[in-house]
């Protein structure tokens, strides 16, 4: 494992942080875009549904070029355009706090180096996030710090790393009441059976590619009704999609993926309406890389939802 240069850290130490809300303090008030669903989350994306509007979700919170992925001001900028579901990644320091970080070095997106899990959170929240091999002034932040910021602004959809215990993020989501709030990804029935006895009111995003899989879901881990099912990202899949919108579980597709992804082809075509068809074909929310570019596109060809609609509003 390797250390951090001694020099490096008596330099990052000695730089002034960022000003952000105390971990659990109240937001401050929202601007742009806000999702905040009245009640129960099923509720809410049933309310979606009835009025034939899509979501996109934010692939790691939607990072631009100046704003890094998994960054408290890179989800501010994403909301101020689009009314998005946030998809954060949620890690763990050597002294057990969870915080948001997708690999697992700290090289790539941060100052700093080594494994994830080898720092406290304290030399954590000390380096600076990179975005595309360029630092930042943004900090790595907290699930707690995270978690409190998104009150009256988003939902979270949480993935796992395995440095990170369920039971530790569990806690924290009980601590702040945000149970409504919240959406657990799932790769496998197990987890998302470990999940659901868990947390049985949070709702969970599930890999789900085929009618058989969808059966041995829906009969052995989480009711329908606290499932969200995870599609794929490699071709659309009309028939899939209408057979669990027929069993009242909302669809995920993803046009993710980095390289000849769907949203790489969408760009390179210059037919972003392409966003707008998927969504067409039964799809209620699009995972996506370009969340600024496919909320246009949903907005141009009517599919976007509108301030007023379900809780969502736009300050």
């Amino acid at each position: 494992m390797r250390l951090f240069l001694a020099a490096s850290l008596v330099v990052l130490a000695s730089c002034e942080a960022p000003k952000t809300p105390a971990p659990g303090a109240p937001a401050s008030a929202p601007s742009g875009w806000s999702i905040t669903p009245q009640g129960d989350l099923n509720g809410f994306f049933d309310c979606l549904e009835e009025n034939g509007v899509a979501l996109v979700a934010a692939h790691r919170g939607g990072p631009a070029p100046g704003f890094p992925e998994n960054a408290i001001e890179t989800f501010e900028r994403t909301l101020s355009a689009a009314p998005a579901l946030l998809e954060i990644d949620v890690a763990t320091s050597s002294d057990g706090v969870p915080y948001l970080m997708h690999d697992d070095t700290l090289e790539r997106t941060t100052t700093g180096e080594g494994l994830t899990e080898a720092r406290s959170f304290a030399e954590i929240s000390a380096l600076r996030l990179k975005e595309r091999g360029r630092a930042t002034s943004f900090r790595p932040p907290s699930f707690e710090e995270a978690l409190a910021w998104a009150k009256g602004r988003t939902i979270l959809e949480i993935d796992f790393k395995k440095t990170t215990r369920y039971e530790d993020v569990i806690a924290e989501i009980n601590r702040q009441q945000a149970e409504d709030r919240v959406i657990f990804i799932a790769y496998t029935l197990g987890q998302a059976a470990r999940l659901h006895r868990l947390a049985p009111d949070v709702m969970i995003s599930l890999s789900l590619g085929t009618q058989s899989e969808l059966n041995r879901a829906v009969a052995s881990s989480a009711p329908a009704d606290r499932l969200l099912a995870f599609t794929g990202v490699e071709e659309p899949d009309p028939r899939l999609f209408s057979t669990l919108n027929n069993q009242e579980i909302e669809v995920i597709f993803g046009t993710l993926g980095g390289r000849d992804s769907i949203d790489d082809q969408i760009e390179a075509a210059a037919d972003d309406a392409r966003y707008a068809e998927i969504a067409g074909m039964g799809v209620d929310i699009i995972a996506t890389d370009r969340p600024l570019a496919a909320q246009a596109a949903l907005n141009a060809a009517g599919r976007g939802v509108k301030s007023g609609q379900c809780g969502v509003t736009k300050g």
